[in-house]
């Protein structure tokens, strides 16, 4: 089927009309941000701020208008409010009446997902994407049925780590999430090329994150794992407050650098009424080959004293292995492809002390459809 083009989506939104200029969107100006690739169309209409949710209406006539076109898969319509600054005297239109701020959208209950949980980290580079893999698999290993949300919208590496290529295939209207080694995954990287920049403004990662849940066909799924981007911001934000989660797991390396921010990542889910379930020291020691002799590179116990001081669960110690990052960047994550290895072994007790909080949570949250999330 051939695909929409860029041009066929700019004829489409030329013919909706703006009723507030009566010119059509495209050249009054409101579309902004447009992306269109393999079928998946992105842009956000952009309004003075005065106009707020009141241009509702009209995002979904643009939406409508591309999702008629032939060989269009999906589409991320975004509303934005853009500040034109101060008017000049005289033009004020308000009468002095304050404008009432947009309520906040209701939480998301993702159909067929009995749990969400998250892991979490407060800094990139301590093995998240990683441990999230491998902790989806040891939970699979479990008997589990696992899904795996990349959420990592600017660096999404899990189709890497589970050696997925490809794009979604449509179902019932929905994208049908990749599956390997049992694990169904859903992530931004099926949809842009691995080296395509993403210069998405917030609202539009937003939107992409809620069309990765509410639009995929993800079946029956006793755990969603997420694994979450970087840090603490937006995205995040959007996550914990939109879908009722289980739980959150937060990875950190042993160094005190890691902790710092290990803690703000704490403080988030503390604050958001999300019960951390536990804290895995990554990269914790280096066991020689020929002496067997462990050597903490990074420090000595970071994380343990760390859940110890914040009075949670610390889930256990992974080391420095080159097995580990080789079959994670080769596509075969260890506990996939060496299940017997002691690398791999050593995720099945911490997949086991995860499990064990999904199954009371759900136990005591069923009808809030808890989730698990993973941050790098």
């Amino acid at each position: 089927m051939d695909r929409a083009t860029r041009d066929d989506v700019i004829k489409a939104l030329s013919d909706v009309r703006d009723p507030i200029t009566n010119k059509d969107v495209v050249s009054a100006g409101l579309i902004q941000g447009l992306v269109v690739r393999d079928g998946h169309v992105g842009f956000s209409l952009e309004v003075p701020p005065a106009r707020g949710p009141q241009a509702e209406p009209l995002r979904r006539q643009c939406e409508d208008a591309v999702k008629a076109l032939a060989g269009v898969l999906s589409v991320t319509a975004v509303l934005t409010a853009h500040n034109e600054g101060p008017k000049p005297k005289g033009h004020d239109h308000s009468h002095g009446e304050p404008k009432a701020a947009p309520r906040p959208a209701g939480p998301l209950q993702i159909p067929g997902v009995a749990s969400i949980v998250a892991v979490a980290s407060g800094k990139g580079g301590v093995g998240k994407s990683t441990t999230a893999v491998n902790l989806a698999l040891g939970l699979s290993h479990l008997g589990l049925r696992v899904g795996l949300l990349d959420a990592d919208i600017y660096g999404p590496s899990i189709p890497r780590m589970l050696g997925l290529k490809g794009k979604p295939e449509l179902e019932n209207k929905k994208l049908k999430p990749m599956e390997n080694y049992g694990i169904k995954c859903m992530s931004i990287g099926f949809l842009v090329d691995e080296e395509t920049a993403m210069i998405w403004r917030g609202p539009m990662v937003q939107s992409a994150l809620t069309q990765m849940m509410m639009d995929v066909a993800w079946g029956e799924l006793d755990v969603l794992i997420v694994d979450f981007p970087p840090g603490t911001g937006d995205a995040q934000l959007t996550m914990v407050q939109r879908v009722p989660m289980a739980g959150a797991v937060i990875v950190s390396t042993p160094q005190d650098i890691a902790l710092i921010d290990a803690r703000k990542g704490y403080a988030m889910f503390e604050k958001t009424h999300v019960p951390v379930f536990g804290i895995i020291e990554n990269m914790a020691y280096f066991v020689s080959p020929e002496t067997r002799e462990k050597s903490y590179i990074f420090g000595e116990g970071g994380a343990r004293r760390m859940a110890e001081k914040l009075a949670c669960d610390f889930l256990g110690e992974v080391p420095l292995h080159m097995s580990v990052r080789e079959t994670s960047d080769a596509g075969t994550p260890i506990v996939a492809s060496a299940p017997a290895s002691d690398e791999a072994q050593i995720y099945i007790p911490i997949a086991r002390k995860s499990a064990a909080p999904i199954a009371a949570t759900k136990g005591a949250r069923a009808r809030k459809a808890p989730a698990i999330v993973v941050e790098d």
